[in-house]
């Protein structure tokens, strides 16, 4: 019988015993339904959940709901929009009570002096040319100014095909203004043209990320297991989809048999009782989805199909090591 001991030798088994105590249990909020941009791409406003609720304006209707998700046993809150930054009071409310992480477009910043240690995400999609083309102003310009050298931020980068070969500049931004950053890929939920994937075009683009990974291995946060399974949408010999993504809203979750999948989670709208059906949106395909965060927690909770090999089960390591790392679970 393969056993965790069996498969690891002592420094990877210190890896892995540092990550198994973690217990991270997740869900979604989002925080309002507006935004200071408009991405083309965006699955937020593209599905059109911006009218599926009405937005909770009572700040301590908020407080109460957040208390009732850590009875529930939510101990991480992934904070979402619309842009989250413009109602910080909600932020607060959640960062009072909850491990709390805020993705955000960078273009307001958050009140260190209010939330210290507060993990932030912020969405970066390109070069300024990209930027301005797909969101309507050079972000980075804005948000590097913001958060220069915070030790609680990162650079969530979407890459679009038209970054091909265009990867390393970015990278090298971020880190000269002392920031870390995550690799993920856009899913062009618009159908913009030119910015859906190719095979050929994914085969190469896991290649740069795999070698800015190799060449920045203290500003990108990531793993070359996470960048083989978003690119090829497989997962040991199986493909992604419905049928196999973990970040579905348990309420929601009819499928049978029903798949690995992460314990509680659900996906919140603002009026704090309507949910959503995934991390993503209901609209999007999931045969052609390539969000970051659904294919790492595809990997994280099927630990014991990679327990085949050795080198399966370092894969996966790598891969909760890099989600902790990215919600500060752990160091950088």
């Amino acid at each position: 019988m393969k056993t965790v001991s069996s498969l690891l030798d002592g420094e990877w088994l210190a890896r892995y015993r540092r990550i198994s105590k973690l217990n991270i249990r997740s869900s979604i909020y989002d925080v309002t339904d507006k935004c200071n941009l408009r991405c083309k791409g965006c699955f937020f406003f593209s599905s059109g959940e911006q009218h599926v609720a009405q937005e909770e304006m009572d700040v301590e209707r908020w407080g109460a709901f957040i208390e009732t998700e850590k009875e529930r046993g939510v101990n991480l809150a992934i904070l979402i929009g619309g842009e989250p930054t413009l109602h910080m009071e909600r932020v607060g409310a959640f960062y009072d009570r909850l491990p709390t992480y805020c993705a955000t477009n960078g273009l307001i910043k958050v009140p260190r002096d209010r939330f210290p240690d507060m993990m932030v995400g912020i969405s970066l999609w390109g070069d300024p040319e990209i930027e301005k083309q797909l969101r309507g102003k050079d972000t980075f310009a804005i948000s590097s100014k913001n958060y220069a050298g915070d030790d609680y931020t990162y650079y969530l980068y979407t890459i679009t095909p038209p970054q091909l070969g265009h990867i390393e500049p970015i990278i090298k931004k971020i880190e000269d203004v002392g920031l870390k950053v995550h690799l993920q890929l856009l899913s062009n939920d618009e159908d913009v043209g030119g910015f859906t994937w190719s095979e050929e075009q994914l085969a190469r683009v896991r290649d740069e990320m795999d070698d800015m990974l190799d060449k920045y291995p203290r500003t990108v946060i990531s793993s070359h297991y996470y960048h083989e399974v978003l690119t090829t949408g497989r997962m040991l010999g199986r493909p992604f989809g419905w049928m196999e993504c973990p970040s579905v809203t348990e309420p929601m979750d009819t499928r049978e048999p029903r798949p690995k999948r992460l314990i509680r989670f659900i996906r919140w709208a603002s009026d704090l009782k309507t949910t959503h059906r995934c991390c993503t949106s209901a609209t999007r395909d999931c045969a052609t989805c390539k969000d970051g965060a659904a294919h790492m927690s595809w990997v994280m909770v099927n630990k014991r199909a990679h327990m085949r090999s050795t080198q399966d089960l370092q894969n996966w390591v790598t891969v909760y090591e890099m989600f902790a790392k990215l919600y500060r679970f752990i160091p950088w």
